[in-house]
């Protein structure tokens, strides 16, 4: 095979890892009442299952590129994508909740390490101009993951069963698998400095800790268990700076912080995330539990937010040359705010031409959102420090995605509660949630903009996280 048939051979094998956990990040939302309705649970204690997943890969994300430095990206490809098969199959088969969070964390372990070994496989197989250009192709199944996603788990539910939702994943990887071990190079480890296990634990912790504080047990001590997990947690990440200034080469260097956008990205990445991340969990449990929608109907629904999305992404740049980062951060994340407020409104008498704008407004809005807000928090790193500010990055969001759906759910549980209304609970959450995300326009205003157009002697980073942001749009 020439060195051509090679790297498409290899883009191909990465775009098809991609494509798997894109697709399970959006498969599973619509399909969550059924499921529930299943395993005999509430559907909002489905959470957990998406909660698991997320939480799992943000805590594992880190030690992807470790292993594949001390194994070789051929075999920890292969295990990645087996360790997500079975999972997936552990999930078609799961009789109880207990039993799919279980599963779904074995998928988290796999998913864990598609994307960023992946992207580390390309990055090494082809040159710096090609780069950004084979990422982008890459990026076409990441994209496609979250359009077809949501119709196609509805269409599953109707048509076979929700187990197929999973199943899916099957073909696909051994697929995968079998493209890996035939076009993927046999490379040995090349010797990879000892993995900063202390800290990736504390940060693990820490994660998990706020996780749980969010969604603490019911019981009359709730709220000093929710205290007691969120100071754990924050003692967790605190233990870590000493950490950090002992080790020699840690998990994440603190000088990463000395980037006052990277800062200011990360903060303002964790809290709009945690809006936007609620939106995709709780529109179709709205649209089926309250509004009376089929599962295929509901996944319908979520198109217009995914093809707007992808639409938007050719406006980013133009936009961001023109009004700079702090203005179009300012003005985006109000509309995605808004947006998100603006789904506490629909109800069975909202016309579906209207439910659709707003469906299709948010998607517009929250695809340039994430777009702009990767670039702006990556884009002043060094290349010395890029790999691990991406890494952090990459845990952020995970962990806003996973504290998204646990917000909103417990916000929908508390709020129903109180009032004997189930709709009642969806509208205030949507209300509070997208109030979260309206606060991260006041973060976003403490940006240092920088010239975009990189001159004689500037690191090609300040251009090549924007271009790569925008095809990839997570």
């Amino acid at each position: 095979m020439n060195k051509d048939s090679s790297h498409t051979a290899l883009l191909w094998i990465v775009a098809t890892g991609f494509f798997m956990q894109a697709l399970d990040t959006t498969i599973v939302n619509t399909a969550l009442p059924s499921i529930a309705h299943s395993l005999g649970v509430r559907p909002l204690a489905m959470q957990w299952a998406i909660v698991a997943y997320t939480l799992t890969m943000a805590t594992l994300t880190p030690a992807s590129g470790w292993l594949a430095d001390r194994f070789g990206t051929r075999r920890v490809y292969f295990s990645a994508i087996l360790i997500f098969v079975l999972g997936s199959l552990c999930c078609a088969g799961a009789h109880t909740l207990g039993q799919l969070v279980v599963a779904r964390v074995v998928q988290g372990i796999g998913g864990s390490m598609l994307l960023p070994v992946g992207r580390l496989a390309v990055l090494r197989a082809v040159s710096s101009e090609q780069y950004v250009a084979a990422l982008a192709l890459i990026s076409v199944a990441g994209q496609v993951g979250p359009i077809v996603g949501p119709t196609l788990g509805g269409w599953f539910v109707e048509a076979v069963s929700w187990h197929w939702i999973f199943l899916i994943n099957v073909p696909i990887g051994v697929v995968g698998m079998i493209a890996v071990y035939r076009y993927l190079p046999l490379a040995s480890g090349n010797g990879a400095p000892r993995f900063d296990l202390a800290g990736c634990a504390l940060l693990s912790l820490c994660m998990i800790a706020f996780s749980l504080a969010v969604d603490a047990p019911t019981s009359s001590h709730r709220a000093a268990w929710s205290l007691a997990l969120f100071v754990f947690g924050l003692v967790a990440a605190l233990a870590y700076v000493p950490h950090a200034r002992r080790r020699s080469n840690p998990l994440f260097k603190l000088a990463l912080f000395g980037e006052p956008n990277f800062s200011v990205g990360l903060i303002g990445n964790l809290v709009c995330r945690i809006g936007s991340s609620a939106v995709p969990f709780l529109v179709p449990l709205l649209l089926q539990l309250e509004l009376g929608y089929t599962p295929l109907h509901s996944g319908l629904m979520m198109l217009p937010a995914a093809l707007s999305g992808a639409v938007a992404k050719r406006w980013i740049a133009p936009l961001i040359r023109r009004y700079g980062y702090d203005t179009f951060l300012l003005v985006n994340t109000l509309i995605v705010g808004a947006s998100i407020v603006a789904f506490s409104l629909i109800s069975p008498a909202t016309p579906t031409v209207l439910a659709i704008v707003v469906l299709a407004i948010f998607g517009a809005a929250n695809s340039m959102q994430f777009a702009a807000m990767n670039s702006v928090t990556l884009k002043g790193l060094s290349h010395e420090d890029a790999g691990g500010g991406n890494s952090l990055f990459s845990m952020v969001q995970m962990l806003a995605m996973g504290l998204g759906v646990s917000i909103g759910g417990a916000l929908v549980k508390v709020f129903a509660d109180q009032s004997g209304s189930a709709i009642f609970g969806f509208r205030m959450s949507f209300v509070c949630v997208g109030v979260i995300t309206l606060v991260a326009a006041l973060i976003f205003r403490r940006i240092e903009e920088t010239p975009m157009v990189v001159s004689a002697g500037q690191p090609a980073s300040t251009t090549i996280p924007l271009e790569a942001a925008r095809s990839s749009g997570r």
